[in-house]
């Protein structure tokens, strides 16, 4: 299957689908956004790393950042914080320096590694789609934590990229048939800064915008919608 730019998500949006169905669908789907403490740590972090205008070169690499990204495939678009390009003889072919490369993304995260993979989904999806873009095969990235100092390696094995595939089905299926996704309350929820707009503790039994609508025309004015 292949998207048209209109039907492109944007490939933050994974991170924050894995992490938390909801914060997804207010941020992407609502458009509503709001900063605490770890979101504002999160901009300063990306504010040092995220400068399109800086290439660094080295002895066998160079060093690309804000990167433009897009998969047709699984429709997604964003840009990458820094991907690295080393000197390979297996790697692709970079015209503008006329030499074979081996593509490596990097992702920096302002926290610590997460006891799940809503961050190695994300940067799984951005080697997925420098592999299109490049047609070239990333075996594996990194995660640079700033809490930390470290990077973690991140393997792009068969089961992380199935993953990212069934996510960006699931995601693509919500914004495509208007379903609404609900709060489902947790000890994250005390963290995310959405909390006061997500109003996580409300239960509610719509399961989309249209059926919401429909209902309330009947309750309201006895019309059947």
């Amino acid at each position: 299957m292949s998207y048209n730019d209109d039907e492109l998500l944007m490939i933050s949006g994974i991170q924050h689908y894995h992490y938390c169905k909801r914060q997804w669908y207010l941020i992407h789907a609502e458009q509503q956004w709001s900063e605490n403490l770890y979101t504002t740590k999160g901009n300063i972090l990306h504010e040092k790393v995220d400068d399109p205008f800086v290439v660094e070169t080295r002895k066998n690499m160079f060093v690309s950042r804000s990167l433009p990204l897009v998969s047709h495939n699984l429709g997604f678009y964003g840009v990458s914080d820094v991907v690295e390009f080393i000197l390979s003889d297996n790697g692709c072919y970079i015209k503008s320096k006329n030499n074979k490369y081996e593509v490596t993304p990097v992702e920096y995260k302002a926290g610590k590694p997460k006891s799940d993979d809503c961050d190695k989904v994300q940067l799984c999806l951005q080697a997925l789609c420098l592999e299109e873009m490049l047609d070239v095969n990333i075996e594996q990235g990194y995660l640079y934590y700033g809490k930390t100092r470290h990077r973690e390696k991140v393997n792009f094995n068969r089961e992380l990229r199935e993953s990212v595939a069934e996510l960006s089905n699931k995601m693509h299926s919500i914004i495509k048939d208007e379903i609404t996704v609900f709060p489902e309350y947790g000890q994250k929820c005390d963290r995310c800064s959405l909390k006061n707009l997500c109003i996580p503790k409300i239960k509610t039994t719509y399961s989309s915008v249209n059926r919401y609508i429909k209902s309330k025309l009947i309750d309201k004015e006895g019309i059947d919608a």
